[in-house]
């Protein structure tokens, strides 16, 4: 399958200095200054919490909080230096990154969970297995995780992209097309899956379970990283007791999050939030074989302008 240069272009151009701003720590009473979505869970419960503002008071450091719709305006903030850290995003986003030769720097990543991304049919369709999606078309968010977990899974089932007809749409869009059977096939993510099953008869076709890990990654630049490691530290540190407090108190989190999340059911939030691991780790250059397929995958894809070794990253670990 290849697509046209016009679809990959404007998504490399938005990342192709992605962090190559200094982005120091702002002002006189520095200030540390996130970015996130709606979605992005740890961060939007650490917001609610305001544990890492005390964390990071006593080294005489604020937090600036800054919601953006959707992936793009995020990565085009820390693009130009308006924010200092990403929130997690999914594992294709780092391998774009790289391919456009971005000075990017992996500071954490969740542990995988394959389970929170899926190929969704309607309970009544004549799609019964994976083989069954050729001349089908098929909703699906371009260049994000469930945008590798289709590939695989038609390459599992002896398919190549170009046997199914893409509509590539934003979650929302794509869950309106769906609902609407103006597609027969809907790939994407939690809580969007939980939210369409609670409302809509719908049938679980595939997950990632042997096709895609979904590992979702927490990003800066590798010059913020070299010149702030003690702000990653602490960053980290609390992510990682903010994915365990959530794991210990599902409930709990899904009362936080559902007003946050468009005042979604806490029941299908505690239902989403199961199948994301929130086990929050440091990146290890040993972990990344899952990002060199997701690299190889897109590059014969068509989707990427050069082949990507994804192990030619900067990595932030705390110091020993």
């Amino acid at each position: 399958m290849s697509l046209p240069n016009a679809l990959h272009r404007p998504f490399l151009a938005l990342l192709l200095s992605l962090g190559l701003a200094t982005a120091p720590l702002a002002g006189a009473a520095e200030q540390l200054r996130i970015g996130y979505q709606k979605s992005s869970t740890l961060i939007s419960l650490l917001k609610q919490q305001g544990s890492l503002e005390k964390t990071l008071a006593a080294q005489g450091i604020t937090v600036s909080w800054h919601e953006f719709p959707s992936g793009q305006p995020l990565l085009e903030a820390l693009n130009v230096g308006n924010i200092d850290l990403s929130a997690d995003v999914a594992d294709t986003v780092p391998v774009f990154a790289q391919a456009a030769g971005a000075d990017l720097a992996y500071f954490a990543q969740e542990a995988p969970s394959p389970h929170a991304q899926a190929i969704v049919v309607r309970e009544d369709s004549p799609i019964t297995n994976l083989a069954d999606l050729k001349g089908k078309k098929v909703a699906v968010t371009k260049a994000a995780g469930v945008h590798y977990l289709l590939i695989a899974a038609l390459a599992k089932a002896g398919l190549k992209f170009s046997d199914i007809e893409p509509a590539y749409l934003t979650p929302a869009d794509g869950r309106a097309a769906f609902e609407n059977r103006k597609v027969d096939a809907w790939v994407t993510w939690e809580p969007f899956i939980s939210g369409a099953q609670q409302q809509l008869p719908t049938r679980i076709l595939a997950d990632g379970e042997g096709l895609a890990d979904y590992q979702r990654y927490y990003l800066t630049s590798a010059t913020f990283a070299k010149a702030h490691p003690q702000v990653l530290q602490s960053v980290f540190s609390e992510l990682v007791k903010t994915g365990d407090w959530l794991r210990a108190n599902p409930h709990q989190a899904a009362e936080i999050l559902g007003p946050l999340w468009g005042n979604l059911d806490p029941a299908v939030v505690e239902k989403a939030n199961a199948k994301r691991s929130y086990q929050v780790r440091l990146v290890q250059p040993g972990s990344l074989a899952e990002q060199q397929k997701i690299a190889d995958a897109f590059f014969a894809a068509g989707l990427l302008p050069k082949a990507v070794d994804a192990r030619k990253v900067a990595i932030w670990s705390p110091a020993k």
